[in-house]
């Protein structure tokens, strides 16, 4: 069977984690999410992908090229305007031979779901349980036959989603031609399928495992729950008196240095420095040539590569990107004073325990304090005891 695999969008509710880098290509336990839903669906018995890209699409050419790397074989359909999933689909009409599966780019889910949702008999929409049910598609069924499908209800009726997956036969393509333009001026595959859903011919599957990342808080989430299935392997070199406790993974060229002592589960990428005398705390993801100093600590983050976090400094529940440097004594707070959910930007994050989203190439200097729920733009650049706070635009600088 092949795979379809929408992987042409930026990502805007990311910002700025997608100001340079696709969606799909962030990272989680050190792996793109992308590569994460391949390596599923591969588990799965699939070995024929086609990737429709787009946005910064040459981050996904590169890392992945023909899929030899995974196992598998790739192609890639490129979606020159990112005008809605059904628009995406529709690149990829002529090149689909029979029943295949079509897959959203940035949820994380396992190889036996997709195994069941393969062997079933399109047309097949996969469906999960959400809190959050007004951000996504809704779904209503009786039995096993979905009845009804609508896009993002404000007050959606129940707790049902549209997962992102869906079994499919090339008549579909034929369903897309007829479709117009949504309200949000996009072309919708969930249109195309509301045609098939009122003619009854449309079951759902309900997702055993589905975590969607549509937020940058998600990612703490989704890092964790991968690392759960991490193969630990330990490649660097790590000094007398390290303590390793838990499940760690420790990449080929990095050195752990005395004093040192991490929790898993936690992976540390490739020619990183940690420590002397760092404490790491799962469930943390530190990328490849990353710094972890003398007396800083980090706990439950995801560091994207090359960042510098040296000296007496702290990182709680964050997401650092690339490249970035903390002057040392930075601290970034994850906790309210009166202990409530965590906003950033103006959205409830629902984690009590929250601290930063940080983008590309930012330089803190030293002693400067970030509030919790602060977002912080790519390209900015902080003075000494700077007290940094709410949303900054990309290329501030405080002076």
């Amino acid at each position: 069977m092949e795979c379809v695999v929408l992987a042409a969008g930026e990502g805007r509710r990311m910002r700025p984690l997608t100001a340079h880098r696709p969606k799909v290509m962030l990272p989680l336990a050190n792996r793109p999410i992308l590569e994460h839903l391949i390596i599923a669906a591969r588990d799965a018995g699939i070995t024929e992908f086609t990737l429709v890209v787009g946005y910064r699409e040459r981050e996904v050419r590169s890392c992945f090229g023909n899929g030899e790397r995974l196992g598998v074989r790739i192609r890639y359909v490129p979606q020159r305007h990112q005008l809605g999933t059904g628009d995406a689909l529709r690149a990829c009409e002529g090149l689909v031979s029979g029943t295949f599966l079509l897959l959203n780019g940035d949820m994380v889910v396992r190889s036996g779901d997709i195994r069941a949702l393969a062997g079933l008999h399109p047309p097949v929409i996969a469906v999960s349980r959400s809190p959050h049910a007004q951000d996504f598609g809704t779904v209503r069924m009786e039995g096993d036959r979905i009845l009804d499908l609508a896009e993002k209800v404000p007050n959606p009726a129940g707790d049902l989603i549209n997962a992102g997956a869906y079994l499919l036969d090339p008549g579909i393509f034929g369903r897309l031609e007829s479709i117009g333009r949504s309200e949000r001026g996009e072309f919708e595959i969930t249109d195309a399928l509301s045609v098939l859903i009122r003619e009854g011919g449309v079951t759902g599957y309900p997702m055993s495992f589905w975590l969607d990342v549509g937020h940058p808080w998600d990612l703490l989430e989704a890092n964790g729950e991968l690392l759960q299935t991490w193969a630990f392997e330990r490649e660097g070199t790590v000094e007398p008196g390290v303590v390793l406790d838990g499940d760690v993974a420790v990449g080929p060229g990095s050195t752990i240095r005395t004093g040192t002592v991490i929790e898993g589960p936690c992976v540390i990428g490739r020619d990183c420095r940690i420590g002397p005398h760092a404490y790491i705390r799962g469930a943390t993801s530190i990328g490849n040539d990353c710094h972890i100093g003398h007396c800083s600590e980090v706990k439950n983050s995801v560091i994207l590569p090359g960042t510098k976090i040296p000296h007496f400094n702290y990182v709680g529940d964050s997401v650092i990107g690339s490249s970035c440097n903390l002057g040392a004594g930075t601290k970034i707070a994850n906790l309210r004073n009166d202990r409530a959910p965590v906003h950033a930007c103006g959205k409830n994050t629902g984690r009590v325990k929250f601290g930063a989203i940080v983008g590309d190439g930012v330089s803190f200097g030293i002693n400067c304090s970030v509030n919790a729920g602060t977002v912080v733009g790519s390209g900015c650049s902080f003075a000494p005891q700077s007290y940094v706070h709410g949303c900054i635009m990309e290329g501030t600088e405080m002076r």
